[in-house]
């Protein structure tokens, strides 16, 4: 049975699956409000015109479709943009969070209907009643999402925005890093960012130009702070491999490989939570906030969704959050040295390491590293997009230094397909993973992203694996 954090997990990556796809189409709109609004660099009445369409119709839409087609392919696709369409148009406010409800209901019930159709089709009618089946549905959903659905959605949503802004207003949403940032350690950033706080942020930067509610998961000061902290203070592997993490931080956004430094020591969580705190209200005094998603949390992307309003306060609240972060774990590890409360904070050692720990393990499927023919490996994380991304390269140069001239592929721990015949993935999803691969798959877990010694280490058991094969 699944635990509770597989669980949360599980549902977190269902909400970000909606959006993360879709997350260039929300970067162009924001691109395009910070720079051609009345308020923006560069204001443009006419292409102004694009803003309040696209926000309104496409990126709704968008979220109906990847949130249908993530259960029920084309299908499930073409089912959620019909049932979505209805509840914008009977909407007088973004429907952003319409998509990610009406999408998944379009794509159940027709792969419902298909499923008691099955096998009832004469031969030759398959494409006539598929087709008229979606259509009749379609018409319905529409119907039903105009007259029915959208007014509940326009109470809930003006409830939520209502309570988003009242939290603002009493310098209560401030304090959210006291929840954000652990849930960011049990690998569910993406779900926060993406599938909670994106779609609220939309709405509140369309009605007021901007909004501090794309910074709360996703500014990286903090983090790039604990890592030059881990960098500058720390041991062993951790103090070498950390000043490379706080560059893909800072300039990358991938905050995955920083997380680590954190859980092998989890008091130093401390500075990313109160650095994001003081972040928050440094960009509520001041008034920061960016038009869109920063995706990925990177410096640059944090300029670019600037608007011209907010781009000081927003550099000046990532630079002093870091700065209070990095001072206050480099105070605990320094305190750790010198009480020697702490003897060795080493990411690649065999308490960690990946490879060792399971393989030792007996009640772990990694036991089933046996000699196989290995083709296909995939490394994934809970999107497919960042961390997965970044470790596949280092995986793939550590097998090519080892003489396996197989390339490492990155997918979303929920997509893994069906010709996988390895996986590797973080050490915090290894538990999502035994219920989502299949069970005669190897899993190799990793605890550092970064670490080249645990690289090598899996690349020289993938080699044993495929040599005893032979």
């Amino acid at each position: 049975m699944e635990n509770v954090k597989v669980k949360i997990q599980r549902f977190g990556n269902t909400l970000s699956a909606m959006v993360m796809p879709n997350i260039g189409a929300f970067i162009a709109w924001g691109i395009l409000a910070a720079l051609f609004i009345p308020a923006g660099y560069f204001p443009n009445e006419k292409l102004n015109s694009l803003i309040g369409p696209t926000l309104t119709y496409v990126l709704p839409i968008l979220i109906g479709y990847t949130a249908g087609y993530n259960i029920y392919g084309k299908r499930g696709g073409v089912a959620g943009v019909l049932a979505t369409v209805g509840v914008i148009v009977g909407s007088d406010v973004t429907m952003l969070i319409g998509g990610m409800v009406m999408g998944p209901i379009g794509a159940l019930t027709i792969r419902k209907i298909d499923k008691i159709a099955k096998g009832r089709v004469k031969s030759g009618l398959e494409m006539l009643v598929d087709n008229f089946t979606l259509g009749i549905l379609g018409a319905i959903l529409m119907v039903v999402g105009l007259n029915a659905v959208a007014p509940v959605y326009n109470v809930i949503s003006s409830f939520l925005m209502s309570a988003v802004n009242f939290l603002s207003e009493n310098n209560i949403i401030q304090l959210s890093p006291v929840v954000v940032v652990p849930g960011q350690l049990l690998f569910l950033n993406n779900a926060i960012n993406h599938g909670i706080l994106s779609p609220l942020g939309i709405e509140q930067a369309a009605e007021f130009g901007k909004s501090i509610l794309f910074l709360v998961e996703s500014n990286g000061g903090p983090w790039t702070g604990l890592a030059f902290a881990f960098a500058v203070f720390g041991r062993g592997m951790a103090k070498k491999s950390a000043p490379g993490a706080a560059i893909i931080q800072l300039f990358g956004g991938i905050g995955e490989v920083v997380f680590p430094y954190a859980l092998t020591k989890p008091i130093t969580m401390l500075g990313p939570i109160i650095g994001q705190v003081f972040a928050l209200y440094w960009f509520s005094i001041f008034g920061g906030g960016t038009v869109a998603a920063v995706s990925p949390g990177s410096f640059i992307a944090l300029i670019m969704m600037s608007p011209k309003d907010g781009i000081i306060a927003n550099v000046s609240g990532y630079i002093v959050s870091g700065l209070l972060s990095f001072a206050i774990v480099g105070f605990l590890l320094k305190r750790s040295k010198n009480n020697e409360e702490l003897v060795e904070y080493d990411l690649s050692t065999e308490e960690n390491s990946s490879v060792s720990s399971s393989t030792n393990s007996e009640d772990q499927r990694n036991n089933r590293l046996a000699p196989r023919n290995i083709q296909n490996i995939y490394f994934a994380c809970d999107a497919g997009m960042g961390s997965s991304v970044m470790a596949a390269s280092i995986l793939t140069t550590q097998l090519q230094k080892n003489g396996v001239s197989l390339k490492v592929n990155h997918v979303s721990l929920s997509e893994v397909p069906k010709n996988a015949d390895l996986i590797v993935t973080s050490d915090i999803l290894y538990e999502r993973a035994l219920t989502q691969v299949a069970e005669d798959v190897p899993i190799i877990k990793i605890h550092d992203l970064m670490s080249k010694n645990e690289h090598s280490e899996i690349a020289k058991t993938i080699k044993d694996m495929i040599e005893q094969n032979k």
